[in-house]
């Protein structure tokens, strides 16, 4: 298997983008050989830990109101270009997302990862939900067949939490600066939510690679 390590934060659109592109690519090459990991990034790292209300980050962060809007209007047409529909009056906060982080890592030592940050999009980006809430993301946890007490007794604690920090850390070390960031086999960077056309010619070529091997 090719290790293709996905940089990501759970509440970047572009992030949610960029995943259903490659999906279609993985769909549409099942014999892939993509052995997907997923790390964090965290948009926002000085967010406080209740988040704020989305409103006022979104107007903050883009100067206003009409700044929010033409920084969003290529997101929507780019989603909707992708299948996606974004909700995005039904998101009331931004939150952290150092908790969700720790639910990703979590889940992949259970192997559902993928899975995991999949019904974070869903939750975030189509019900509006807030991901930064223990209790949501106990019920994410309980949907992807995690064990719901015990996700939630973590969320409480601290665990992994100073590992979540120094994973961010070290892949801005590393050169990361924006999300979603693609590597593959530890050697290929592959920054932006790129187009299905061009994961259905990697895998393509990985596959002619092994084939002439």
């Amino acid at each position: 298997m090719i290790p293709l390590h996905i940089f990501s934060d759970p509440i970047c659109p572009w992030c949610y983008i960029g995943k259903a592109r490659l999906d279609r690519a993985l769909e549409a090459r099942p014999g892939h050989q993509f052995d997907i990991q997923w790390h964090p990034f965290q948009l926002n790292p000085d967010m406080p830990a209740d988040g704020m209300d989305r409103r006022a980050y979104l107007e903050a962060k883009f100067s206003g109101q009409d700044g929010a809007v033409q920084a969003y209007m290529p997101v929507v047409q780019e989603a909707e270009a992708a299948g996606l529909k974004i909700d995005f009056e039904a998101i009331k906060r931004t939150p952290n997302t150092l908790n969700a982080h720790r639910l990703i890592h979590w889940a992949s030592l259970e192997h559902r990862q993928t899975f995991v940050v999949a019904k974070l999009f869903k939750a975030y980006f189509n019900e509006g939900r807030d991901i930064g809430d223990v209790e949501v993301l106990a019920d994410i946890a309980s949907e992807a067949e995690m064990d719901r007490d015990v996700t939630a007794r973590l969320l409480d604690s601290d665990a992994d939490a100073d590992d979540i920090r120094a994973r961010d850390a070290d892949a801005r070390e590393k050169g990361v600066r924006a999300v979603p960031t693609f590597l593959i086999a530890g050697q290929h960077v592959v920054p932006g939510a790129q187009p299905t056309d061009l994961w259905l010619q990697v895998i393509d070529d990985i596959a002619a690679q092994t084939n002439a091997t």
